[in-house]
């Protein structure tokens, strides 16, 4: 682990600034403010692709068919359309996998509130 290859605990004040900056424009972790552009990533975690009440997913975003965890968004958030080819996210990923690392820590404390 610590590797740019895997998922390994990051930094979760570096992640809040990353999230505000990369990816609150289009998404929300607090339940009660709803879909935005994205969906609401509240109970993120151990959700399965394409499964946010009221939000319209792309069919490949619905039938990728996989748990969001650690690793699953640490590869996914290298490179959205590569991990979901047809997902309408808008977002080229986040290359350095510390980036990667810092937001899924920040993530997964925050969406579990």
């Amino acid at each position: 682990m610590g590797k740019n290859d895997s998922f390994s605990d990051g930094d979760a004040k570096k992640g809040a600034n990353l999230f505000k900056t990369r990816c609150a424009q289009c998404h929300s972790v607090v339940e009660s403010e709803g879909n935005k552009i994205g969906p609401n990533l509240h109970g993120l975690f151990g959700r399965k692709t394409g499964q946010v009440e009221g939000f319209s997913y792309t069919d490949a975003n619905k039938q990728k068919g996989i748990e969001w965890k650690e690793d699953t968004l640490f590869e996914y958030l290298e490179n959205p359309k590569k991990y979901i080819p047809g997902t309408k996210m808008a977002f080229g990923g986040l290359k350095k996998g510390k980036d990667r690392n810092d937001l899924i820590t920040w993530l997964r404390e925050e969406t579990s509130k």
